[in-house]
């Protein structure tokens, strides 16, 4: 009938393998499915010529702005999955997920000012997958 109750945080040997392997595998979906979105629009946003870009935007932004957004998102998607695939720098995955959670704010708000308010929800709901990335993976850099 004792219960132990303790502020402090659980260490790893705490936590069974299966939700260790429940929760990694959760991450890396969600690393791969916002990987996958921003290496699209990114290149997109790169291939594709600046009036047709310009054409497509309810407000209008400088076309080199675009090009770094797009070179941001697409070093963002690089950096969500290479650290993990290639065991170097890992802790760099949190940081492009926060990264790019703070754009899809940008995104958001500017979705929202140029009239688009039912599709400012897909800004939103990226940026708070990017968020649980970073806090997953943060948590799990936090306990090794």
């Amino acid at each position: 009938m004792s219960q132990v109750s303790s502020s402090q945080p659980m260490s790893t040997s705490s936590v069974s393998p299966t939700y260790r392997r429940a929760a990694t595998a959760t991450l890396w979906t969600m690393q791969i499915v916002c990987a996958l979105i921003f290496l699209g629009v990114g290149s997109m946003k790169l291939i594709a010529p600046a009036e047709v870009l310009l054409a497509q935007m309810p407000l209008k932004l400088p076309i080199l702005f675009i090009r770094f957004i797009a070179v941001c998102e697409v070093a963002g998607a690089l950096g969500l999955v290479l650290p993990g695939l290639t065991r170097i720098r890992r802790e760099l995955t949190p940081l492009a997920a926060g990264a790019l959670a703070m754009e899809m704010v940008g995104a958001t708000v500017y979705t929202l000012l140029g009239g688009g308010g039912a599709s400012a929800v897909l800004p939103l709901m990226v940026g708070l997958l990017c968020v649980a990335i970073a806090y997953g993976r943060r948590s799990f850099f936090a306990a090794i």
